[in-house]
């Protein structure tokens, strides 16, 4: 094994003090081969090197809590021998690139995520950030992800079932494509990604190896890179950084991989996503303290002439690695060939070697032949748990101060209100009727509403009549302003949303997207950011379960904004008659619950909202976040809505937490949805028509007294609105608009906005 030029390394995206690390583990200097590895391996994508230490801050521990952070996905115990399991990814720079194949392969590897712990997946969603719908290079890029999206999702059999859609300049250069995915398993069949048993086979299932999606070792290629244990000049071929999905392999290797687990065929199991082959055998291995060796002559390849670095690092889709006992594999062929999904014998589970001081190291080596020569050897844990651990420098925007100060709330208004309303009234309903929703049959609450809800039901479940609710929720205005207080409230915004369809919240995953880490301001935005997420958690009482953090969001040094966005899980104890969503009817009480005004210096702060932000308006100050005062609001409202869950009858005709837009925001969705009006006599300037903070929601009710009553017991606040009817919102002397006008402004928003563009 030749070691490798002094400049590859950089070339790798290594450092010089990376490069040290590596040769005090190996104790000499590394091949062409293995600082390919060690390039994937350690890259921020694989290794959280720049944000580990900051996650460590986040809670993750519940009693309900099965698996924690680290394995492929979280996984709690959701009661009747069901357990759920939940992800979330992002897929920001191939979408960027390459949007419909960029999106499509993050849903295929967030499924992947999923069924790895032996779980169906049930459900997908989507928070999706782009840039202003200002020119054709933005509509490429929204058509492109939605159809990616919908195009695998679609064929996969997995429905689409929510997300989020944001427009911000931030985002015109750097889109932003997170996918999330939740299913279900029989808790007896939760399987890890561990190998184990000397002896044991490694067995790559589903699509063959190619070149497409190398991702980080396509700078092999700048390398100029010669020899044999590394390969050749690449000059004249192109790497394409983007995989190409195939969701029907998908599908199949789905079906494979469950019957496996039902069978006991497998020891342990493990996706291959970000680093391919490399990743999935190191990590196995490394959690089972033992060695791997791996054949890549035994890699089925698609394309000639491909390169022991290209095998190993290639992140071709629809692949997983599986441990199994040798007298496993006729079952196991026999299975696979059933499924029409390729399986492969790659590699062996192999004694750990003795270091020179003793210890027992589990070594990968990659061979050429089983038994034939070492064209690299390294020790697992150096790859996969070992990479350099960062605390780069912090610091406050020197400017953040000033941004705070240029605060709209006291501004004069420019415009009238009822314009402002109609300017934010943005359905995304375009987007949601490219997406099946309703696969499984098991949707009873789809995409457009507070959250999602499912029946807990699929094929090998035992049968329950609970639920779970999925949301996604961000605000990068809010985080903007104060990453910490921000993400905090965006914990609690997305609690609320449960809180809606009856759901008693159980965990968080998250998905971090920020800037260049390398910058001290987008450091000390990530850090206040989980400290944020930590204070609205341990408040809320939530673990973190999981999550991904994705850096180097950034266009000519031009960072996003700080976008966490929290994914929230939910359990309905009994799941027997839908939730009564947003359509209220004529003559009922509209009542306003939770604190009227925000915590704070400001009752209605307007810093960080979409009637500060449409007016180019970016400063001002937040709400401060009071997790006291808001449990006692949300636990009222989603007891009060479980009931109804529970097929008990009920007074309340309608929920809507209020959210964007604020309670005038909230108010004329609610008409948007049901076609009837309301008048809302009390409420009066912008503030308290704009103002955004969580823990208040509009509730209809035909029975007022009780309704009241049952708030005063709880020690929940109550404001009576007004009364559904008519044909117009009334909202003080402020608004007043007819349903017609409201129902087409959302109805068309998005879609004429979207044929506009030049």
């Amino acid at each position: 094994m030749s070691s490798a030029p002094e400049s590859l390394h950089r070339a790798l995206g290594l450092t010089d003090s990376e490069l040290d690390d590596i040769r005090s583990v190996l104790g000499r200097d590394p091949n062409h081969l293995e600082l390919a590895l060690y390039g994937v391996m350690w890259s921020e994508h694989c290794s959280y090197k720049s944000s580990r230490m900051h996650l460590r801050r986040l809670p993750t521990e519940a009693p309900h809590v099965l698996v924690g952070p680290g394995e492929n996905a979280g996984v709690i115990d959701a009661g009747d021998g069901i357990a759920v399991a939940i992800r979330i990814e992002s897929h920001n720079h191939p979408s960027a690139i390459e949007p419909y194949q960029g999106a499509a392969t993050g849903v295929g590897g967030i499924l992947r995520d999923v069924f790895t712990m032996g779980a169906r997946p049930l459900a997908v969603m989507d928070p999706l950030f782009f840039g202003e719908l200002k020119d054709a290079r933005q509509r490429w890029l929204v058509e492109g992800v939605v159809s990616g999206i919908s195009g695998y999702g679609n064929s996969v059999g997995v429905p689409t079932i929510g997300g989020e859609l944001t427009f911000d300049e931030c985002y015109s250069s750097n889109p932003l494509v997170n996918v999330l995915c939740a299913g279900a398993l029989p808790t007896e069949r939760l399987v890890l990604g561990v190998a184990s048993g000397l002896g044991n086979l490694a067995v790559l299932l589903g699509s063959s190896t190619g070149r497409d999606g190398i991702g980080g070792v396509s700078v092999l290629a700048s390398a100029g890179f010669s020899g044999e244990d590394g390969a050749e000049s690449l000059d004249d071929a192109k790497r394409p950084s983007v995989q190409v999905g195939d969701p029907y392999e998908e599908k199949r290797l789905i079906e494979a991989c469950l019957e496996l687990l039902d069978r006991g065929y497998v020891v342990g199991i493990q996706d291959l996503g970000g680093a391919g082959i490399v990743c999935a055998t190191s990590e196995t291995a490394a959690r089972g303290g033992v060695g791997m060796d791996v054949d890549v002559t035994a890699i089925p390849l698609r394309e000639e002439g491909m390169q022991p670095f290209e095998i190993m690092t290639s992140e071709s889709q629809e692949r997983m690695l599986a441990i199994i006992t040798p007298e496993n594999w006729p079952a196991v062929e026999e299975l696979c060939e059933k499924w029409e999904v390729r399986a492969s014998i790659i590699g062996h589970v192999v004694e750990p070697s003795v270091d020179q001081h003793g210890n027992r190291v589990g070594m990968l080596r990659v061979r050429r032949g089983f038994g034939g020569e070492i064209l690299a050897e390294v020790p697992a844990s150096s790859l996969a748990d070992e990479a350099p651990l960062y605390d780069r420098p912090r610091r406050r925007p020197a400017n953040l101060d000033a941004i705070r100060a240029d605060d709209p709330t006291h501004d004069e208004p420019v415009g009238t209100p009822n314009e402002d309303l109609l300017e934010m009234l943005i359905d995304p309903a375009w987007v949601y009727r490219q997406y099946d929703s309703q696969l499984f049959l098991n949707t009873v609450v789809g995409p457009g509403r507070d959250a999602a809800l499912l029946r807990l039901a699929g094929p090998g479940l035992p049968f329950s009549e609970r639920g779970i609710a999925l949301s996604t929720d961000s605000n990068p205005r809010w985080c903007a302003l104060d990453p910490r207080v921000g993400t905090a409230l965006t914990v609690a915004e997305s609690v609320a949303n449960l809180a809606c369809v009856g759901a008693t919240a159980k965990a968080v995953v998250n998905c971090l997207n920020f800037g260049n880490p390398e910058h001290p301001e987008v450091m000390w935005q990530l850090s206040e950011s989980i400290d944020g997420m930590a204070e609205g958690c341990n408040a809320l009482g939530l673990p973190v379960i999981g999550g991904n953090v994705s850096l180097y969001n950034e266009s000519g040094g031009n960072d996003i904004d700080p976008t966490p966005v929290v994914g929230l899980l939910g359990v309905v104890d009994s799941l027997i008659a839908p939730p009564p969503g947003w359509a209220w009817r004529e003559g009922d009480s509209l009542v306003l619950v939770g604190k009227r005004t925000a915590s704070g210096p400001e009752a209605f702060p307007l810093g960080g909202t979409r009637w500060a932000t449409n007016r180019g308006r970016r400063g001002g100050m937040v709400p401060d976040f009071d997790g006291s005062t808001l449990v006692p609001t949300f636990e009222f409202v989603a007891a009060e809505i479980a009931a109804i869950c529970a097929g008990k009858t009920s007074d309340v005709t309608a929920v809507h937490d209020v959210g964007g837009g604020g309670l005038a925001g909230a108010l004329a969705e609610m008409v948007s949805s049901n076609g009837i009006g309301a008048d809302v006599p009390e409420l009066q300037g912008h503030g308290e028509l704009f103002s955004e903070f969580p823990g208040r929601f509009v509730m209809a009710t035909n029975d007022l007294a009780a309704f009241r009553e049952r708030c005063a017991k709880a020690g929940v606040d109550a404001l009576d609105l007004g009364r559904a009817g008519g044909s117009t919102l009334t909202i003080g002397s402020s608004i007043n608009l007819s349903v017609d006008q409201i129902e087409h402004r959302r109805r068309t928003a998005l879609e004429d906005a979207l044929a506009s563009v030049d």
